[in-house]
């Protein structure tokens, strides 16, 4: 049994999921929409706030396919409830990064510092 695939995915309050009959998944949340086309082999259902990803057989085809989807529809509700993030880690002596508003200036060992405008 898959590890992975046999967790439940627990929906967030404000997040809404759809499961249309052709499999479609529809999650929408507070960061935006998104929809995910699911192999008709693969069963996905929502119980009690959760969305169960399910496969009919044990082959190799349905059990890579029930991690894959469980993964991509967990990653679609993070997506429109917390959207994403990236985080920067700078380690080591010498190094040094300052925030300026909406610039980011990365000291990293090179003869000038590196800019970078900080995305809203």
């Amino acid at each position: 049994m898959s590890r992975i695939g046999k967790m439940p995915i627990t929906i967030p309050s404000g997040v809404d999921v759809k499961i249309s009959a052709s499999n479609l998944v529809t999650v929408k949340g507070p960061k935006g929409l998104l929809t995910q086309q699911i192999d008709p082999d693969i069963k996905v259902s929502q119980e009690n706030g959760e969305v169960v990803v399910a496969r009919p057989t044990d082959q190799q085809r349905h059990r890579s396919l029930h991690g894959l989807y469980r993964s991509l529809l967990n990653n679609m509700v993070e997506g429109v409830s917390n959207g994403y993030v990236k985080d920067l880690e700078v380690v080591g002596v010498g190094y040094r990064a300052a925030n300026t508003g909406q610039l980011l200036e990365l000291t990293l060992g090179y003869s000038h510092p590196v800019m970078f405008y900080i995305p809203e």
